[in-house]
């Protein structure tokens, strides 16, 4: 999903041809750790066919959605990493808080998106550490579950968890379960580096764990659905480029391919990477401050709104769903995100800085949005 450096292109009108992407991975040879090497069956022509992704030359954001909630006790500095559904009516919200000494997460829910500064806030009572966060939510269909992903810092441990809790009833902040690992950190642990900011992802045969180690590299993992949430047993490096951290993938709608978004450093931005299969290669999309995914050179607040931020951080795309597959409709799309303005990080440590949570919408374009001329 970006702008791509061959020939020129309308500004408000990008759209990307993964032709020759694809004819590459056509030549490659099968990996043995692929579904289909496992079935013993060839891709079909649906996976290898042309696919045009096209990408909003602009993104508008309004006011803040969700601030820190004024209060008490337990007082926020910050509004982070949210991660959103729409289930029965209502958008479902859990998001990193950062409270004095602690980091937790915080849910809230509500109807439209204008109430959701106003809606109820709950702290989750998921564990007993003083750093749980960074959560990740989604259905999981084949045990009509729901599960949050997360981190938790365990003292004595030298990699964080990859931690899950689960509950029948997504409403109720009170009913998920107490976190128990997916990854514990200890010797028998597959990860070579701890890393963070875990997420995951389905396809029709596996779950597929990635996560970022803020030195450049993305790693994945993998397991059986019917293993789930067990049997992360191999760890693998999916990608080495200039990223940070927050590597979130999605499967297109009707596409049957995957994108990958990841934070970079700094004033913060979004690049982005496509790939036909979890298990493959991702390509370059949207890789520079200048041509991003969503940065401050393609955003800009919407009419009568007051500027508040020049970084696009530790954001989640608006799903076309709510399960395990994350599908993101390419041609609707919303990015929840955190912002604030980079001048005002100086002198603070990361901990102290006063991220809000927003939304960012393409800008329609002038011509026609999303299929090559």
């Amino acid at each position: 999903m970006n702008r791509l450096n061959h020939r020129p292109l309308a500004r408000n009108s990008l759209v990307l041809l993964l032709l020759a992407a694809c004819a590459s991975h056509a030549a490659d040879p099968l990996p043995q750790n692929r579904p289909e090497a496992l079935a013993g069956g060839q891709p079909s022509a649906a996976k290898t066919a042309s696919v045009t992704i096209s990408v909003p030359d602009m993104w508008e954001y309004g006011a803040p959605l969700i601030a820190p909630e004024p209060r008490a006790t337990d007082r926020s500095a910050a509004q982070k990493d949210p991660t959103v559904v729409f289930y029965h009516g209502r958008w479902h919200v859990f998001m990193t808080v950062k409270l004095p000494g602690k980091s937790v997460i915080e849910y809230c829910s509500f109807t439209s998106w204008e109430q959701a500064d106003g809606s109820p806030r709950t702290l989750l009572r998921v564990s007993d550490s003083s750093y749980f966060c960074a959560p990740q939510v989604f259905y999981f269909e084949p045990q009509r579950k729901w599960y949050l992903i997360y981190q938790v810092g365990i003292p004595g441990v030298k990699k964080m968890w990859v931690a899950c809790s689960t509950t029948s009833d997504i409403a109720d902040p009170d009913s998920w379960t107490q976190a128990r690992p997916i990854l514990d950190g200890g010797e028998a642990d597959p990860r070579r580096e701890g890393g963070l900011d875990y997420w995951i992802i389905c396809d029709e045969q596996r779950a597929y764990l990635f996560l970022t180690s803020l030195n450049g590299k993305m790693w994945r993992l993998w397991t059986r659905l019917e293993d789930f949430p067990h049997g992360f047993d191999h760890c693998e490096l999916a990608l080495e480029a200039k990223i940070f951290e927050a590597s979130h993938t999605y499967r297109l709608k009707g596409q049957d391919k995957y994108l990958t978004i990841v934070e970079e450093n700094g004033r913060r931005y979004y690049k982005a990477y496509w790939a036909d299969r979890l298990d493959g290669p991702w390509t370059p999309l949207a890789d520079t401050a200048e041509q991003p995914f969503a940065g401050w050179k393609n955003i800009r607040p919407a009419a009568g709104v007051e500027p508040w931020t020049d970084n696009v951080s530790h954001g989640e795309l608006v799903r076309d769903g709510y399960d395990q597959t994350l599908t993101v409709d390419p041609d609707k799309l919303r990015f929840v995100f955190q912002g604030m303005w980079d001048k005002d990080k100086s002198g603070k440590a990361y901990g102290q800085f006063s991220w809000r949570i927003g939304m960012l919408t393409p800008v329609p374009s002038r011509g026609s949005i999303g299929r090559q001329p």
